[in-house]
């Protein structure tokens, strides 16, 4: 039976983008034991496959964490699959805020070691003693206290483009990077009520269990994070706190929570939220890019790579070839030599 999608990744995108399919795009987490991931990651592939799902999610054996896509007549029918797995039924649901459904266009489930890399060692601690879960309306009322700290569990990209007003935002690449730096700088500060917030939850669920361990006992943390808040506080004509847009890791790479632009185009300087990756897929950077300066370079991050782009396929590849692929993000404190590549 075959579990994974073999067709080539331009052609799927071009299909979904021209697909009248109506789809709901949108995030879900659970911590749970799962003794064997591999087996249980074939058996909800199936379960998915067969409701068109299309998306990323990971298998370990603390969970699962996913950002998928639904289609909306098959949405019922996606719940129903969910809640075949007892762990997952009536999981929340974190529902996009702006979303044209176009956002994933195959199904990729992957064993990894960790739902979300946090470089902690589960077994010293309990993951499932997380903080107080705080909705819209409780959030907003606690961050008004002025004996709390609020810290955005995030990295420095998404913060960059949206966070809530009076946050700490740490200027870290990873979650993983983030968790000491935090806990340095709440040190004697275990008298404050703590409050951390996400884009949809899933790493403050872990980081607030691992703060509580360390001995902070007034920990909070924002429920089904950014996504849930933007929900009720539009259903519930609610105060909102957030400023600018909420990133996210889909093809949309985010979805705005309000009119304000707080960032800027990182080779203009002019006022814009938009992330791009440079369309040299052997640089791939992600950085904030305006449509004037897309136009300019051809969506690239440098002239640069934008010479490369205009190279035939082959020697395109050849100055790929060897390189090692990592994740690369813009970063104007650790990035000189991008700078000077740019004009």
């Amino acid at each position: 039976m075959k579990l994974y999608n073999k067709i080539d990744r331009k052609v799927l995108r071009e299909q979904i983008r021209n697909s009248a399919e109506e789809r709901v795009t949108l995030s879900f987490y659970k911590y749970a034991k799962i003794g064997n991931p591999e087996l249980f990651r074939d058996h909800f592939y199936i379960l998915l496959d067969q409701v068109g799902v299309m998306g990323r999610i990971y298998v370990a054996k603390e969970g699962v964490n996913g950002q998928i896509s639904v289609p909306k007549d098959n949405f019922e029918a996606f719940r129903e699959k969910m809640s075949e797995i007892i762990f997952l039924e009536n999981i929340r649901l974190n529902i996009a805020i702006e979303d044209d459904g176009k956002s994933f266009y195959k199904l990729k489930i992957k064993v990894k070691d960790k739902i979300v890399a946090d470089g902690l060692d589960d077994s010293t601690f309990d993951v499932t003693n997380s903080g107080v879960h705080l909705d819209a309306q409780g959030f907003n009322r606690l961050t008004e206290d002025p004996n709390t700290i609020l810290i955005d569990m995030r990295n420095h990209y998404e913060s960059e483009v949206g966070h809530f007003e009076g946050a700490i935002l740490p200027d870290v690449d990873s979650f993983r990077d983030e968790l000491p730096i935090v806990a340095d700088m709440l040190e004697g500060k275990e008298d404050k009520n703590i409050v951390m917030y996400c884009t949809g939850g899933i790493r403050c669920e872990k980081a607030s269990a691992w703060l509580k361990h360390k001995g902070y006992e007034n920990v909070y943390q924002l429920d089904g994070g950014i996504i849930e808040y933007a929900r009720q506080v539009k259903s519930q004509g609610l105060e909102s706190k957030f400023r600018g847009k909420n990133f996210v890791f889909d093809d949309r790479l985010g979805e705005r929570i309000s009119d304000e632009i707080i960032s800027h185009c990182h080779q203009c300087g002019e006022k814009c939220d938009t992330h791009v990756n440079c369309a040299n897929v052997g640089c791939n950077l992600l950085f904030i890019q305006c449509d004037n300066c897309g136009s300019k370079y051809d969506t690239c991050c440098s002239t640069q790579c934008q010479d490369i782009i205009h190279l035939p396929e082959e020697e395109q590849k050849k100055i790929r070839q060897g390189k090692e692929q990592k994740k690369r993000f813009f970063k104007k404190g650790r990035a000189e030599h991008l700078l000077k590549k740019n004009p």
